[in-house]
């Protein structure tokens, strides 16, 4: 009898010319990697477990469909894995699935009168049967890398709940680690910028619990610091984006989901998480602390984490001016949900970083400036994000509502210094402040038809920006309102189809008090087709943006900015097309990608610059091979990404708040577990190559190699106790990440990553 199990995963074996002797490293660390992840493990028989996100409460649109199509789009959704017969399926369809759910209700939904149920057989697994009774090939669990929706199109990257227990993250480089088209600039978490293609995110529509984020406060801090410690999931749509992303994914979106209780318990009752990091790199000491209770529809999460820690030693054996740990955050999550279905859901989410940094905070340090300029300057950076948010936990094919309210602010203070007066050593300083905030919200409902649901809604923002000191105040402000409507849709089978249409009207103030109206439309489609199916799938997808008049950042604004006849509203153009194969756990992947963005605003402090804008282009490809087993994977991706401004190679001084050069990327990781000793070993090695498409006068960035590896060990007797060894930067590689500022300049020393690190962690929940 055929078998099959719904598995994903990724690997590439590539080569090219100039970059031969990074790519046998490579190759190297793959087949160790390989014959360390593939040792033998004695059977152990399986026991019954929740599956991961059992608790977690998902937004479904899955039409009635053959039921192996049904199987594989709710494994790429969720990261479940799901074992079955072939002939079980074959020949039953699935009920339709829509809604806000948990997996487990969303399979029982799936598999309603179809004649088959199901039985969990392991973390993250389940096996159909036969409903009520009937004989089943058991198949082992395998894992699952979560992919692209249905019709999402081929740059779709989900980091998952269990993709961050294995990563450990501290930063959101750790978080987006092994994905080359992601890259995450600077060393400390408060100035790091993510990239996704080469464009800088405010490009992108970047939410939190769907809170618009407005945060381009000052080019030297990061764009969104978030608490690794506090997210469940992190979704990036690259370049093509549906229409209910939100307004201004102009590149793309990035969504963060962060904790709720239920993903503590599965039921009523109370309890209580605690995680401890040691880094040996800088003695830093982070604890996460978390309380949770659900009772009867009611149901509360707190959860606090505190940083301490000196600076770090760069592979270079030098400690690293202003690099040390001082961060507070925390999250506070409370909802009820009715009989009915009804469900309410407040939080509060905010982080706090209080430390000394390097004089611009994403740079090392920069020659030929003032002698009575300080190496270092306080900083202080305070985010914080209020939601409230109502949906309907029981809802109907045609009911299935959506209301989010939400308020964002970060703040950002520092003093500015000026020059000493008469014969005084002694700079004068003053403090600048700069403040965004955004009111936003929107109010949808998914329809659910026969071959798919066609989501319908309308949104608003209404975004601050604001910098103040002692010489001056300035202000910019934006307001949109959108309509939009967002098909994803099953015409037929092998054919899953996304297309969407939004529409904008944006005020925007200046400094001067002066206001322009701009309105727009975007527009999207994608879609996946089964060449062969099971085996073979094609993917493609193309949008135009619209994304209004982009808010320049604080610590730039000019009062007495020349506006002239107003800033020109910027546009998006996104292409995107690939192919993905599988077979019997092996998965093997490629796609091309192109975005380019025309009039994008990039304002400098002078008069005449506020409406400065330019063309960013950003293109490439990438590829990916991998293998999933019963308890690992291994998997490698790369990618090669060519990025201009104004027809340029991009710089990172030029591309501010735009883009960044990227080149090619080679990563290489995996895991497996050793069931029978509680073990689970893994290794992450990437390989950045040469750069040298560079203007002319700069310098070519220099490529790296980096291996971290990490054991994590159960202890039996005590069945939610966790100890684990990470080994960060094994081999002491002296290099700035790839996105990091600075680098093509010889007056930069760039913000070296942390030298070799070892740290210890202990986790516990009861």
């Amino acid at each position: 009898m055929e078998g099959r199990t719904v598995s994903t995963g990724k690997f590439l074996v590539c080569a090219r010319g100039t970059a031969a002797r990074h790519l046998i490293l490579a190759l190297m660390g793959t087949t160790a990697l390989g014959g360390v992840l593939a040792l033998p493990s004695p059977s152990l028989a399986q026991q019954a477990a929740p599956a991961p996100g059992a608790t977690q409460t998902m937004a479904f649109a899955l039409p009635a469909q053959p039921l192996p199509a049904a199987l594989d789009a709710f494994a790429r959704q969720t990261g479940w894995q799901i074992g079955y017969s072939a002939d079980l399926a074959a020949g039953r369809s699935s009920r339709p699935v829509s809604g806000s759910m948990t997996p487990a209700q969303a399979l029982d939904t799936l598999l309603s009168g179809t004649g088959v149920g199901y039985r969990t057989t392991g973390t993250g697994s389940a096996t159909l049967v036969p409903a009520p009774t009937g004989d089943v090939t058991m198949l082992a669990p395998v894992s699952v890398t979560a992919s692209t929706g249905a019709g999402s199109g081929s740059g779709t990257v989900t980091i998952t709940k269990e993709d961050l227990e294995r990563k450990n993250p501290s930063d959101l480089r750790d978080v987006f680690s092994g994905e080359p088209t992601i890259r995450v600039g600077s060393s400390v978490p408060m100035s790091q910028k993510v990239y996704v293609n080469g464009v800088e995110e405010t490009n992108l529509a970047v939410t939190i619990d769907g809170s618009r984020q407005n945060n381009k406060v000052f080019h030297h801090n990061g764009t969104t610091l978030i608490d690794p410690a506090l997210l469940k999931v992190a979704r990036v749509d690259a370049g093509v984006a549906p229409a209910d992303a939100g307004p201004g994914a102009l590149a793309g979106s990035i969504a963060y989901e962060t904790k709720d209780a239920g993903d503590f318990l599965a039921s009523d009752g109370v309890g209580g998480f605690g995680k401890t990091i040691f880094n040996s790199n800088g003695s830093g000491l982070t604890t996460n602390l978390a309380g949770f209770g659900r009772h009867q529809g009611l149901e509360a999460l707190g959860t606090v984490t505190y940083g301490k820690g000196g600076k770090y030693t760069a592979g270079n054996g030098r400690k690293v001016d202003g690099t040390g740990t001082d961060v507070v955050s925390g999250l506070g999550k409370a909802a009820v949900q009715t009989e009915s279905g009804h469900r309410f859901q407040a939080s509060y989410e905010r982080v706090y970083d209080d430390a000394p940094r390097p004089f611009r905070a994403n740079i090392g340090s920069l020659a030929g400036r003032p002698a009575w300029e300080p190496r270092v300057r306080d900083y202080t950076l305070d985010r914080q994000n209020m939601v409230f948010t109502y949906t309907d936990a029981l809802p109907t094919e045609l009911w299935n509502p959506k209301l989010v309210l939400a308020y964002g602010r970060t703040d950002v203070e520092t003093p500015i210094f000026t020059r000493p007066v008469g014969s005084s050593t002694v700079p004068g300083s003053y403090p600048g402040k700069g403040a965004t905030s955004s009111f936003n919200g929107k109010l949808e409902n998914s329809f659910g038809f026969r071959i798919g649901t066609v989501t319908a809604g309308t949104d608003f923002y209404v975004d601050r920006a604001n910098y103040r000191d002692r010489t001056m105040t300035a202000t910019e402000r934006a307001r949109n309102n959108g309509l939009y409507g967002q098909a994803r849709l099953e015409p037929m089978e092998r054919l899953r189809l996304s297309f969407g249409l939004r529409g904008d009207r944006q005020t925007f103030e200046g400094t001067t008090g002066r206001e322009w109206t701009n309105h727009g439309l975007s527009h999207n489609i994608s879609g996946e087709f089964d060449l062969l199916p099971r085996f073979l799938t094609a993917k493609a997808g193309v949008s135009r943006g619209w994304g209004g008049v982009q808010l320049a950042e604080n610590y730039i604004m000019n009062p007495a900015w020349n506006y002239g006849a107003g800033p020109r509203p910027v546009t998006a153009y996104n292409s995107t097309a690939g192919l993905e194969a599988r077979y019997e756990g092996f998965t093997a992947e490629g796609r091309i990608f192109r975005t380019k963005l025309d009039d994008a605003r990039a304002a400098r402090f002078a008069a005449t610059s506020a409406t400065l804008a330019r063309d960013v282009r950003s293109e490439g490809y990438e590829l990916g091979l991998g293998y999933a087993w019963t308890n690992g994977f291994i998997r490698a991706k790369y990618a090669d990404i060519d990025v201009k401004i104004d027809g340029l190679p991009a710089d990172s001084d030029t591309g501010t708040y735009l883009a960044t050069p990227i080149g090619q990327v080679f990563t290489v990781g995996g895991a497996h577990t050793v069931q029978s000793w509680n073990l689970t070993l893994g290794a992450d090695l990437e390989f950045v190559l040469d750069y040298d498409k560079v203007q002319a006068g700069q310098r070519p960035l220099k490529g790296y190699q980096t291996a971290n590896l990490f054991v994590e060990h159960r202890l039996p007797e005590h069945a939610n106790l966790a100890l684990r060894l990470d080994v960060r930067n094994l081999f002491d590689e002296t290099y700035a990440d790839r996105a990091t500022y600075g680098q093509e300049f010889g007056t930069v020393t760039p913000l070296y990553q942390p030298g070799r690190a070892f740290l210890l962690s202990a986790s516990a929940q009861f």
